[in-house]
């Protein structure tokens, strides 16, 4: 891994690396030491490791639960180099669809054959992030949907560190029989009126997954249209399950007296 530099704002550090040729970006609180949780996030198709909803989302973990977070590029996007079979493969797509097929099946397909680059590479970064001294082997959680989702589930399915995945926008067309090797509490996201999978699809992926622990989140509107106030569910929902700094309004984690070292405890839910 090779850091190519590092900024901090707002008690958030950033920092750019690469990692064999795939280029990815660190969030961890300014001055970390210590284990602390991480999350991976996947991003979703056509964007890049610091999309805006991704970097929102990233600092928000950080601020908030004091997480690490880590995000890559996807083959073919941000800073990595053009994929010509990739690329020849979405341009036939989008022509069938053109034509009249079904686009999510489509979709489908093409998120599966890119994980089967990206579950082994997303692997590796997990590998090395948590080598570094201010991440190390604490517990992971994965957030991801659309392009995000097709990719996080095998990812999810294969990956025994991650702890509790925020899922959605996807469909079981090439994914459910991965979930159904996913036995860790999920969060699901659907939006009601999506207009790139439909609504059946997205419940059927949220049936496929074998969790003891899943909770559907289906609000209206399109594809892109995820209320902000989901945000604040899922940081809940990391805290509960990945543990969280102590706060004087939310006592679900164990901080020692130093900023910069933190002791993760076991998250201890409030008894009814």
């Amino acid at each position: 891994m090779r850091f190519t530099s590092e900024t901090s704002s707002d008690g958030v550090s950033e920092q750019l690396f690469t990692l064999d040729e795939i280029p990815g970006v660190l969030w961890t609180p300014e001055g970390a030491a210590g284990t602390r949780p991480l999350v991976f996030m996947g991003h979703g198709g056509g964007q890049h490791k610091k999309a805006p909803g991704i970097v929102a989302r990233a600092r928000r973990f950080v601020a908030e639960c004091g997480f690490a977070v880590v995000a890559v590029d996807v083959p073919g996007h941000g800073d990595r180099p053009t994929d010509e079979e990739y690329n020849r493969i979405a341009t036939e797509n989008q022509a069938r669809a053109d034509a009249g097929e079904e686009l999510a099946p489509l979709i489908a397909g093409f998120q599966a054959l890119v994980a089967r680059q990206t579950v082994p590479e997303w692997q590796a970064v997990l590998d090395a992030v948590q080598r570094l001294e201010h991440v190390g082997a604490g517990p992971v959680g994965y957030w991801g949907v659309s392009l995000g989702c097709g990719l996080g589930v095998p990812f999810v399915a294969a990956e025994p560190r991650v702890r509790a995945a925020v899922l959605g926008l996807g469909g079981a067309s090439a994914s459910a029989e991965a979930a159904a090797r996913i036995t860790v509490p999920v969060e699901f996201l659907l939006q009601w009126d999506d207009e790139r999978m439909p609504r059946a699809q997205g419940l059927a992926l949220f049936d496929a997954l074998a969790s003891a622990e899943k909770t559907l989140h289906a609000n209206p509107g399109k594809h892109g249209e995820i209320p902000a106030f989901e945000l604040d569910s899922t940081l809940r929902f990391f805290a509960r399950h990945l543990g969280c700094r102590l706060r004087c309004d939310a006592p679900i984690g164990i901080r020692s007296r130093s900023a910069r070292s933190e002791h993760w405890g076991p998250v201890r839910s409030p008894r009814p």
